[in-house]
């Protein structure tokens, strides 16, 4: 099939929070055949890489940056692979769009991904950061994942393989520079109608207390242990405070939302002061979700 490269690709228009500049370079894998060029590609262009997917999650810088976008738009819709008793053993690649996936399971009668209803992003990208919501994350479902590495190629990791915690994925094995290309997942056997409920009572409930139709990028910041970030965000006041159109959520405090012409400059400086804030109130030291690029 060929990669795709498209030069200066907007970053505003790749990230869901509709900011950013433009990398030097997007390259779109569909096929694995095509892999081995991709190997070839970055071994002769020494910029940094980076695997975008959705763009759910990501912070991107302003101006020009010396950048390489890397897309895997994997074939689409995930299969059967395995039925052990009730339990389906379900096969997707990293470019499926999540929401398309938990649309899949519930039209199919398989159970385990409700909990994530509502999460935008890839499959690839839920791995990668073990998405999670409302009891649920990514990595508890996943039986294997099949990443590529320019040096070792396509390797299946069985879950032994893999290490999972909060919002975090990596493997026990030495594999630098990996791209997610495919995974595994364990759903359970479940009437349909019962599963479309869960979904849709997860979905009302986080669009009581999320901005799910904002252009948001999630989570800014890492729940401490035993706290949550919204709370001590929310005591510590910065619900709603605003620089130029980039704002903290009035109604949770813990999304960065963007009313139309926000920047990164403006948004850095919103991190800065609510981590600032909150340390000086609480002694807690916030981690970004969020990733920047």
């Amino acid at each position: 099939m060929g990669l795709e490269f498209i030069s200066n690709p907007s970053l505003s228009k790749r990230t869901s929070l509709r900011l950013g500049g433009t990398a030097e370079v997007e390259v779109v894998v569909r096929d694995k055949q095509d892999l081995e060029a991709l190997s070839h590609f970055l071994s002769k262009h020494p910029m940094r890489s980076f695997v975008i997917g959705e763009g759910s999650n990501l912070l991107a810088r302003d101006g020009q940056l010396d950048l390489a976008l890397i897309r895997a738009e994997t074939p689409p819709g995930p299969e059967r692979v395995e039925k052990i008793d009730d339990t389906l053993i379900v096969r997707c690649g990293a470019g499926q769009r999540l929401p398309g996936l938990l649309g899949w399971a519930q039209m199919a009668g398989l159970s385990g991904l409700e909990g994530l209803t509502g999460i935008p992003g890839s499959v690839g990208g839920g791995v990668a950061m073990n998405a999670g919501s409302y009891g649920t994350e990514v990595g508890s479902l996943v039986t294997r994942v099949r990443l590529w590495t320019p040096t070792h190629g396509l390797v299946w990791l069985d879950r032994e393989q893999c290490e999972f915690a909060y919002r975090h994925f990596s493997t026990t094995v030495s594999m630098p520079d990996s791209l997610i290309w495919e995974v595994e997942l364990a759903l359970k056997e479940a009437d349909p109608k019962k599963i479309r409920t869960t979904m849709q009572t997860n979905y009302v409930k986080k669009k009581a207390t999320q901005p799910v139709t904002a252009k948001t990028a999630g989570c800014v910041f890492k729940n401490p242990e035993n706290d949550s970030a919204g709370r001590l965000l929310d005591t510590a006041g910065m619900k709603g405070v605003r620089l130029g159109d980039m704002l903290f959520s009035d109604i949770h405090a813990n999304f960065l939302v963007n009313k139309g012409h926000g920047t990164c400059s403006d948004a850095l400086e919103l991190i800065e002061l609510a981590q600032t804030t909150v340390k000086d109130k609480f002694g807690v030291t916030l981690e970004l979700e969020v990733i920047t690029l």
